[in-house]
């Protein structure tokens, strides 16, 4: 077992890695939360019928009543109506504020899962069992809950963190292989921003299988890199910032597309690629950076373009949730590794974009 603790003071809590850990994974959860007599899963289409009932059985060999709520999968379904739907199944099920909400699933789950924790009864518990590369390494760790709205992306949300967080690598082998490659874009933002070592390792992996196989090392890795930038800054005000690498362009390709032709990874990937390319001209980024990050995302089949004018982007950036007033903080690279805030004027933000 690998354990990752995020120091938070009062809010402290571990990140538990072993395979094979779903299947007894209740008397942790009872240990953690011994107050707890109601459970609720959230979950959604794709992951529910595969891992629900055996989360379910764990739970309940602890004597803990279990519902089990499942929404449509997809970012489509994070939206206040779904959100509307899991605050009255909790309701249905009687949760009080000695209960808990489990999130088992992907990034979606994970922010719809906290969001209505953090919300239902004004805060309950909340743990997260991740089963996408993505939640895993990213969105699981650090307490960022949220919905869309039409007009943007996260726009709706709070600052959650969760009670543990418990990761299963062997959950891994049943994803896609568009979601484990969706993942990977975000691993490949750590290598960017802060760890060249794990860059250079990923440029060693050649496929699929040898990713799975270390899936154990770079969640680890990843989460300890999460974990203490979140331990500096838990509000995204300053060093959290650097976790945004690619997000703001990453973002605007996401809504652009209305979130159907590109996942959350796949979007990130092109936001790093395409604003690398464009600090590269500004003399800001070393040379040939953008494409050793883009050889990097195709070597996984992950896009490193797209077909969008400079006015799409800015039309898609205008209500992004980091802008503060005028200004907008973007995240570049001097190179691999090495990563820098960049405030912005948003009447400036035409020479970053392409």
């Amino acid at each position: 077992m690998r354990i990752v603790h995020v120091d938070l003071g009062s809010k402290s809590y571990d990140i538990e890695i072993e395979r094979g850990l779903l299947s007894h994974v209740g008397g942790k959860i009872k240990t953690l939360l011994p107050k707890a007599e109601k459970i609720a899963i959230i979950t959604d289409s794709h992951v529910g019928p595969l891992y629900a009932s055996l989360l379910q059985a764990s739970l309940e060999k602890e004597a803990v009543a279990v519902t089990v709520l499942t929404f449509p999968a997809g970012e489509e379904s994070k939206n206040l109506q779904t959100l509307g739907y899991l605050y009255d199944g909790l309701a249905e099920a009687g949760l009080t504020r000695s209960d808990a909400v489990v999130a088992l699933g992907g990034g979606v789950t994970g922010d719809m899962g906290g969001l209505a924790a953090a919300t239902f009864l004004r805060g309950i518990a909340f743990v997260q069992i991740p089963t996408s590369l993505l939640a895993t390494v990213d969105s699981s760790v650090g307490g960022k809950v949220a919905i869309d709205l039409p007009s943007g992306k996260n726009l709706v949300g709070a600052f959650y963190q969760p009670k543990a967080v418990f990761i299963d690598p062997d959950l891994l082998k049943t994803l896609p292989a568009r979601y484990l490659h969706d993942g990977l874009a975000e691993v490949i933002k750590y290598g960017c921003i802060i760890d060249k070592e794990l860059f250079m390792r990923l440029e060693k992996i050649q496929n699929d299988a040898e990713l799975l196989a270390h899936a154990d090392e770079i969640i680890e890795t990843c989460c300890n890199i999460k974990a203490r930038i979140v331990e500096h800054d838990e509000f995204d005000t300053g060093e959290r910032m650097l976790l945004n690498f690619g997000h703001t362009l990453g973002h605007a390709v996401e809504k652009t597309f209305r979130f159907d032709k590109y996942s959350h990874g796949e979007g990130v990937g092109i936001g790093m690629v395409l604003l690398t390319r464009r600090s590269e001209k500004l003399g800001l980024t070393e040379s040939g950076t953008a494409d050793r990050i883009a050889a990097l995302l195709q070597r996984f089949r992950l896009p490193a373009a797209v077909d969008m004018q400079q006015e799409d982007f800015l039309q898609a950036i205008a209500l992004d949730k980091k802008k503060r007033g005028s200004r907008l903080t973007l995240i570049l690279l001097k190179k691999i590794g090495e990563s820098f805030l960049q405030r912005v004027e948003f009447s400036e933000l035409t020479q970053y974009l392409p």
